[in-house]
């Protein structure tokens, strides 16, 4: 199954569109092997399957703004211009929820095996997004245990400095005879 296509290639194809983690109809399509047409006439007839929150369609602005970010990386079959500057159609955008019942209304071999790489692309991408977060949150209680210990450094060396100095001349304490 992983020769289908690779985990890491799949986690290209994740998007933050809205605040969601999603993937795009052409790109699902194209892991799937059929054509984008094929595939948005499945959930077509499927509608109540997808609601908003697995499933919404790109505004012009949204789809102007993926051809901007990703004009440079055509080469990594990103082309967002294939149907010329002003699509027919606009992109739907389906949710981690949205691509797991896709296998409910795709039912080929293909779709099945790459339906679960999806899933476990969306998993490791959760996963890496919470380490980060985790990560981040060490950090920042590292930063503010040590935020005062930079005088306290200062301080400890100026001491030790202090201590590794050859005093100019021997100080008597009064009372006392030295022999």
């Amino acid at each position: 199954m992983a020769n289908i296509v690779p985990v890491e290639l799949i986690a290209t194809k994740i998007l933050i569109i809205r605040g969601k983690k999603v993937m795009l109809d052409r790109d699902i399509a194209h892991l799937y092997g059929v054509q984008t047409k094929r595939l948005n006439e499945q959930v077509s007839r499927n509608k109540a399957r997808f609601p908003e929150d697995f499933m919404f369609q790109l505004t012009k602005e949204e789809l102007d703004s993926l051809r901007s970010h990703f004009a440079t990386l055509n080469s990594e079959g990103r082309d967002l211009s294939k149907r010329g500057r002003h699509p027919k159609y606009l992109p739907y955008a389906f949710t981690e929820q949205g691509v797991a019942m896709l296998s409910s209304v795709l039912n080929s071999e293909r779709a099945i095996k790459v339906n679960i790489l999806i899933m476990r692309a969306f998993v490791k991408l959760r996963d890496i997004l919470s380490r980060n977060k985790e990560l981040s949150v060490k950090l920042k209680e590292l930063e503010e245990r040590i935020e005062g210990h930079d005088a306290d450094i200062r301080d400890i060396f100026e001491a030790i400095r202090q201590l590794m100095r050859l005093p100019d001349e021997r100080q008597r304490i009064t009372g006392f005879a030295a022999k």
